[in-house]
């Protein structure tokens, strides 16, 4: 009986011990867009089911993201007058930067 107790609360604190040091923090996983539709200063419109996203920023800068099928197109307006595009189709990913 007491090997048993002994055995019981040595796994009791082993799995308390595993369970209180695993990465609770799921903020590292998301993306640059995800945290920006999060941020609650930024206006964000979704439209067509989630196929077109649209957000702006305070400071100017509008980035629009858009699915057609299985190609996805983002286009990134700054507030400094430079833009950027990047199309991704199937297996095939163009940018095109403007300063």
């Amino acid at each position: 009986m007491k090997y048993l107790f002994k055995s019981v609360l040595l796994l009791l604190v082993l799995s308390l011990g595993f369970v209180a040091c695993r990465n609770t923090e799921k903020d590292e996983e998301k993306t640059e867009v995800q945290k920006m539709m999060e941020d609650p200063d930024n206006k964000v419109e979704v439209k067509d089911g989630g196929d077109k996203i649209k957000i702006e920023t305070p400071k100017g800068d509008e980035v629009k993201i858009k699915k057609d099928g299985d190609e996805y197109k983002k286009k990134v307006d700054r507030a400094d007058g430079s833009e950027s595009k990047v199309k991704i189709d199937g297996d095939e990913v163009k940018v095109k930067t403007d300063n």
